[in-house]
């Protein structure tokens, strides 16, 4: 009972504050972008909400504003990590072929796995798409496919294939279309389309037009 004059007293537990570890941190953020990736490919890029995010990523929805500026932000972060994620395969690729045109023929044979349909598939699909609409998120899409590019090109120049900035660039878009066509035509086969694509590759001597 209180006494005229005196104020309540504070609980002890009422002043602790629980303050989150650098791990607890990065985990919830981890967290985010993985469900993050996955919702994309599941729901579409502009059916993912603050709440769905969080629901699936199993933290309160605050949290997604307190690690992200906005629930785009947390999308387009999300999207172009993986997409990074997925052409960092071109090192080892590239470092398994003994010519160019093996080099060619092992790449895009890395992508037969894909359906056009695949989770990485609708990823790719859908960021471009939102990309279209996003500047901020079409110059990191742009910066990811430079970065592919240009790491193939320097291995082409290195083998002594001329025009290397044209061939990396014709060759990453032909796969690129081939994914994408594979969602609307399953025939499609990765491992026929290789020595179309190898013959992509001009020899010492020839250029592009050349070997087209």
């Amino acid at each position: 009972m209180l006494r005229l004059g005196e104020r309540p007293r504070q609980s002890s537990k009422s002043m602790v504050v629980i303050m989150a570890t650098p791990d607890r941190v990065r985990e919830v953020r981890r967290r985010l972008l993985d469900a993050a990736v996955e919702l994309i490919s599941e729901r579409g890029w502009t059916a993912v909400s603050t709440r769905i995010v969080a629901e699936r990523a199993g933290v309160a929805p605050g949290l997604v504003h307190y690690h992200f500026a906005s629930v785009q932000a947390l999308l387009s972060q999300a999207a172009t990590a993986a997409m990074r994620e997925t052409t960092r395969s071109l090192g080892p690729t590239l470092a398994r072929a003994r010519t160019p045109q093996e080099a060619v023929n092992l790449l895009a044979r890395s992508f037969g796995s894909s359906t056009g349909t695949d989770p990485m598939s609708v990823l790719f699909v859908e960021t471009y798409l939102a990309a279209t609409r996003d500047p901020e998120l079409a110059t990191a899409v742009a910066e990811t496919i430079a970065a592919f590019r240009s790491q193939l090109a320097a291995w082409l120049a290195e083998q002594g294939v001329p025009d290397p900035a044209a061939t990396a660039a014709v060759l990453g878009a032909a796969i690129d279309g081939l994914v994408l066509q594979r969602g609307m035509d399953p025939e499609l086969d990765a491992a026929a389309a290789a020595p179309v694509l190898t013959r992509l590759v001009p020899h010492a001597g020839e250029s592009l037009e050349d070997a087209s």
